[in-house]
């Protein structure tokens, strides 16, 4: 059967997705042209900026693929134990095994804020995870073990900590075991044994 155009399209796309992020995560966004990742992904210039506007566009787009990916990742991992704080020492430990991958390291960490910008880099972290820190801390409150009233503000405080964490580590700053140490005893902080 001949391909539809939704097909061709959605193919496209895939293998522009597919090409940038490799180069993206192989080189960084600085040293990768956008006829390079034409190229390797067998397409014209025109099918980029058809489809992603610009470089700029496509990173984003695969910066997002990312996040989703990661999200997935981190709930699947989560949703396997009961107990919130089980939850969040999981949630904590898988975060930052993936903020150990080269390919997160590189585009989530180091490109990501500098590319598309601060507001815009903490927009798209917040889209995806915060949802995650809300419910854990939801369920925190409705076991009782929450040390105040689950609130927006305190899930982006979460939020803006963990990101920080994984900061710390991808710059040298701090290593993993370090962090990890404070993440647990400040996420203990805010739980009261019942």
């Amino acid at each position: 059967m001949p391909r539809t155009q939704e097909d061709r399209r959605r193919s496209t796309r895939s293998a522009l997705l597919a090409a940038g992020r490799r180069l993206f995560a192989e080189r960084g966004y600085a040293n990768v042209s956008a006829d390079e990742i034409v190229a390797a992904a067998g397409l014209t210039r025109g099918a980029l900026h058809h489809h992603y506007k610009d470089k700029q566009g496509l990173f984003q787009a695969v910066f997002e693929q990312i996040e989703q990916e990661l999200d997935d990742e981190l709930g699947a991992a989560m949703g396997r134990v009961d107990d919130v704080p089980t939850r969040m020492g999981v949630g904590i430990a898988s975060f930052l095994d993936i903020c150990e991958r080269p390919e997160v390291v590189r585009i989530g960490l180091l490109d990501a804020p500098t590319v598309l910008g601060w507001e815009t880099w903490r927009a798209i972290e917040a889209q995806h995870a915060l949802g995650l820190i809300e419910n854990l801390l939801a369920g925190a409150a409705e076991e009782g073990i929450l040390n105040q009233p689950a609130s927006p503000v305190l899930a982006r405080f979460v939020l803006s900590v963990v990101i920080e964490s994984a900061l710390l580590i991808a710059h040298g700053t701090a290593t993993r075991a370090e962090v990890e140490l404070s993440l647990g005893a400040l996420f203990a902080g805010l739980l009261t044994s019942k």
